[in-house]
């Protein structure tokens, strides 16, 4: 029985069970499995198979975004209207067949737009290249899951699905666990909370499923049996989504209402150019970008070219992005802006700056 079989065996059998206090530990273990089988269906072959077409861009810019979703959504248009390069677009699917980088110029930041192949079901097992496309999505800072509105409820449930099958958590936090293998002393199990969804056999049950005997457990937060496991196997990859659906110009004005209230979530019109600065708005946004802006003593800030960082960054990493010297040279800084209780402040290196800052170093 192949790998494939066996994580559909599975899939059946949790399908089957009935969710009660009872079969709580059978689900756990089940649950252990198929996680185990679907590790090992993403590990490359061992087998060396002749090398195909690069697949991955090279990183660029200030933050990287990934467009995802099934063929002949608007991907390709979507890239053509925000960036200057023209991604192939037309009425058929699969038009593009490669990952095709664009790049936005957005508030002084220059944001890496990758326009992905379609991913159609199956894609986690290898169907259609999407195992390709969905390892170029985990090197993303931000996914954009692009949805035809007449029929997004569908497409998004199965792409999530997609997704979280290879350990790619949408707009979820890591869980508060701490997990620790160890050498010897057995399994040593904590919470600092009431558990309601797991309890220590069913954690003894699944690490004895993983062949982990030894090991110190902390439970900071009421977490899942599928969380815990996303902690044991630890290569889940934890980003932002914001769910785009097109094509509002062909649904009625109260699904266009109700698509646009649900969290996360945006409403667009490619065909039309409907709504995009606000899309633009709130990439931004879940990108946590700020602009510092340099200056010079005795003279005016330089608006024209800003630093971009992430957002919580620090005079220190402002320093290391100027030059990787200047930190050691460093005196104290001038800052200008929100960050500061009155312009200009005299810092230090550990000063959080935030958007739109004017800063001047002072070297010793």
């Amino acid at each position: 029985m192949g790998i494939l079989e066996k994580i559909s065996e599975i899939e059946k059998e949790i399908a089957r069970t009935q969710k009660n206090k009872a079969t709580e530990y059978h689900l756990g273990l089940l649950k252990a499995k198929l996680a185990k089988y679907r590790a090992q269906l993403l590990e490359p072959s061992k087998s060396a198979a002749a090398k195909g077409e690069g697949f991955d861009v090279m990183k660029s810019g200030d933050a990287r975004v990934a467009l995802i979703g099934f063929p002949s959504v608007g991907k390709s248009t979507f890239l053509s209207l925000m960036t200057s390069t023209a991604s192939e677009a037309a009425s058929y699917e699969f038009t593009t067949l490669t990952c095709i980088p664009g790049v936005i110029e957005y508030k002084g930041a220059n944001i890496q737009l990758l326009d992905l192949p379609g991913i159609i079901e199956g894609a986690a097992q290898g169907k259609g290249r999407g195992r390709q496309v969905i390892a170029v999505a985990r090197t993303a800072d931000v996914v954009i899951m692009m949805l035809d509105a007449t029929k997004g409820e569908v497409q998004r449930s199965l792409l999530e699905k997609e997704l979280e099958s290879v350990g790619i958590r949408l707009n979820k936090c890591k869980p508060n666990i701490y997990f620790k293998p160890k050498k010897g002393g057995g399994i040593s199990f904590n919470s600092t909370v009431t558990l309601t969804q797991c309890s220590e056999k069913l954690v003894q049950l699944i690490l004895h499923e993983y062949k982990i005997f030894n090991a110190e457990i902390l439970f900071r937060e009421d977490c899942s049996p599928d969380e815990f496991i996303d902690v044991i196997v630890g290569n889940r990859v934890y980003m932002p989504c914001l769910y785009v659906y097109n094509k509002i110009d062909q649904i009625s004005m109260e699904e266009v209402d109700r698509l646009a209230r649900r969290p996360n979530s945006v409403v667009i019109s490619c065909g039309m150019k409907l709504n995009l600065d606000y899309l633009l708005e709130k990439l931004w946004e879940y990108l946590a970008l700020t602009c510092i802006f340099t200056k010079k003593r005795g003279q005016r800030p330089d608006f024209s070219d800003a630093i971009i960082l992430r957002k919580g960054a620090s005079v220190e990493h402002v320093c290391h992005r100027i030059h990787r010297t200047l930190a050691s040279q460093f005196k104290y800084a001038l800052v200008w802006g929100t960050s500061t209780k009155y312009s200009p402040q005299r810092v230090g290196l550990t000063h959080l700056m935030e958007h739109e800052d004017v800063i001047q170093i002072v070297k010793k």
